[in-house]
């Protein structure tokens, strides 16, 4: 209803401009999709388009021709849209404290420190308050999804052992494959008419990289893929990480060559490896550690859970029980029933944020307040040690990556569904009609 109002508001004051009866009236904004409840304007998808095309100044010829990448874009806005009304509707917010610590890990990402990385930005031609709100859209996007989807995904220890049976040579090997990949996505029960098209799409899509097309290219102007624009690159992952399906394929491939054609419930796929390079054995700098969790709710605000986690930290740091305060405060109903203790903890198995904080302490230590996307923390370091665990590390690496293909897997099939569930209306002619042509208007 606001942009609605502010764009009523902005023609009624500055409707055109033009001095000339030949000159062309020149409309100041407009809307280019209705998504449920919110407007799309043009303005939005200008400013959008052009990040990424500074993103790419050096390497423009990834890019898809202009209205490829208009349909792309939209269509990405689209989704971000649907997904940050959920969000919204669920009560999920990202406040400063935690936006300023994520912009800098972001900057120390890129060995810089926040006002030189904001600087760069600039220099860049990039709106930095701009480039901040994405930040917490993004971050929005990733509480959203890890509460629809990540913690729904359950691993059993049986999976744990079929993976480490069935894939030992490849999940325990060490060895990890660099990735690009194209999605041709189907719609849940699609028609035979469409499953034949989307076959027939892949296979020359497949034909065209074979015969030598940059893949990454092909990616950026075909691929379904949320990381399409990205060049449907996958980083670096284990095999073990990867779907079952791909796994298989990359096993027998060398660097540059492309799958087959390979099926999934969220449709057809091309995969091409870059490189691979293999692993080492080394011994485990464990942490032990226990900390109790206050969770935003419908009932708790985030500044309420914040007051009610600082009150806790004083009366620890005034002698109070830290694991009595865990059991009877802690959200974390797992960890709650051991005063909070969360055993020794392998590098890379705690979420980043509790992982920072964690890392920081010196064993005794207790940590003030901080939040993650579970919610706000305080954390106590009780041990550490340099550990052989060669056999829990497999497991635990298993574990974490079947979790991570179930997540990603769960991820787009949910995201296909709330698209096809929502209320979409695209007012760009060219994005309209290929829209109706696939299908998904």
């Amino acid at each position: 209803m606001k942009k609605y109002l502010a764009m009523a508001l902005l023609v009624a004051v500055f409707p055109f401009t033009g001095s000339c009866a030949d000159e062309d009236s020149i409309l100041l904004d407009r809307i280019v999709a209705l998504v449920e409840n919110e407007a799309i304007m043009q303005s939005e998808l200008d400013d959008r388009i052009n990040v990424i095309e500074q993103q790419y100044a050096d390497s423009v010829d990834q890019l898809p021709p202009p209205d490829q990448l208009k349909r792309q874009v939209l269509e990405r806005m689209v989704l971000e849209s649907l997904q940050l009304q959920m969000a919204e509707a669920r009560g999920i917010r990202i406040d400063d404290l935690t936006l300023n610590e994520s912009m800098r890990d972001l900057a120390a990402r890129n060995n810089m420190g926040l006002p030189a990385f904001r600087d760069r930005l600039v220099a860049e031609g990039i709106d930095y308050v701009s480039f901040r709100e994405q930040v917490r859209t993004e971050l929005v996007i990733s509480t959203l999804r890890q509460r629809v989807v990540d913690s729904q995904v359950q691993v059993s220890e049986q999976e744990v052992d079929e993976l480490l049976t069935t894939q030992a040579s490849l999940a325990n090997s060490g060895i990890e494959y660099h990735l690009r990949h194209i999605l041709i996505a189907l719609p849940e029960g699609a028609s035979p008419k469409q499953i034949e098209a989307a076959t027939e799409r892949a296979g020359a899509i497949r034909a065209r990289a074979l015969a030598g097309e940059n893949f990454a290219k092909l990616a950026a102007s075909e691929s379904d893929s949320q990381n399409s624009l990205e060049g449907g690159d996958l980083s670096w992952r284990t095999a073990a990480q990867l779907p079952t399906q791909f796994a298989r394929s990359v096993a027998s491939m060398e660097a540059g060559d492309t799958s087959d054609i390979i099926r999934s419930p969220s449709g057809f796929h091309l995969v091409n490896l870059i490189e691979q390079r293999g692993g080492q054995r080394a011994m485990i700098d464990q942490t032990r550690a226990r900390h109790i969790l206050i969770e935003p709710n419908a009932l708790v605000s985030d500044e309420e859970a914040l007051a009610r986690l600082a009150n806790i930290e004083r009366r620890i740091q005034a002698g109070d029980d830290f694991a009595a305060l865990a059991t009877e405060n802690s959200d974390d109903e797992a960890s709650a029933v051991d005063g909070g203790d969360l055993g020794w903890i392998n590098p890379g198995q705690m979420v980043p944020d509790f992982e920072r904080v964690m890392g920081s302490l010196e064993t005794g230590a207790v940590s003030e307040p901080f939040r993650t996307q579970f919610g706000w923390h305080i954390v106590e370091v009780t041990g550490r040690r340099q550990h052989d665990g060669t056999v829990e590390l497999e497991r635990a690496r298993a574990r974490e990556s079947i979790a991570q293909r179930k997540a990603e897997e769960e991820a787009e099939l949910w995201l296909r569904r709330l698209r096809d569930e929502s209320y979409v209306e695209y007012r760009l002619d060219p994005i309209g009609a290929q829209q109706a042509a696939d299908g998904q208007s």
